[in-house]
């Protein structure tokens, strides 16, 4: 009979580095909510468009905080059109997409809802969906898995 060994959890603290390497993102503040069932993504001029016969997303994101200036542009496939309902308790419809994160060496799919967030601190959100059985959080550091790649 052999035992199974289960591999401990990488510590994330409250906010992290993330890449989109699909997306073309090479790093992101990303804040860690647990709060949060998904993960969510600044995105601005979302417009729907089909290519090959599927529904795809063209999206604007300013991949720094407190910079507007600075545009990556996007695209991927649409997952999902669903209702969201945010912490201040008001429900909207959102794209959702999946593309890979990554976060420290983990590199893994990630399904994540597209959302102006102009006015929020952070330009993603990481929901415990995407942690679960992952990583762990602690709240008391930052940036577990490594500072800011260099530009």
């Amino acid at each position: 009979m052999t035992e199974k060994t289960e591999q401990p959890l990488l510590e994330l603290g409250w906010r992290e580095w993330v890449a989109l390497p699909q997306l073309g993102i090479p790093a992101l503040k990303c804040k860690v909510d647990t709060g949060a069932r998904s993960s969510a993504l600044h995105a601005f001029s979302v417009e729907e468009f089909n290519k090959d016969g599927a529904r795809w997303v063209r999206f604007g994101l300013h991949p720094r905080q407190h910079d507007n200036e600075q545009v990556i542009w996007c695209e991927a496939p649409v997952s999902d059109v669903r209702q969201v309902t945010d912490s201040g308790g008001h429900t909207t419809e959102r794209y959702f997409i999946t593309t890979e994160l990554q976060i420290g060496t983990q590199v893994f799919p990630i399904s994540m809802s597209l959302t102006n967030r102009d006015t929020m601190l952070f330009r993603m959100l990481l929901g415990r969906e995407a942690m679960k059985g992952r990583f762990s959080v602690n709240p008391a550091v930052s940036y577990r898995q490594g500072k800011k790649p260099l530009d």
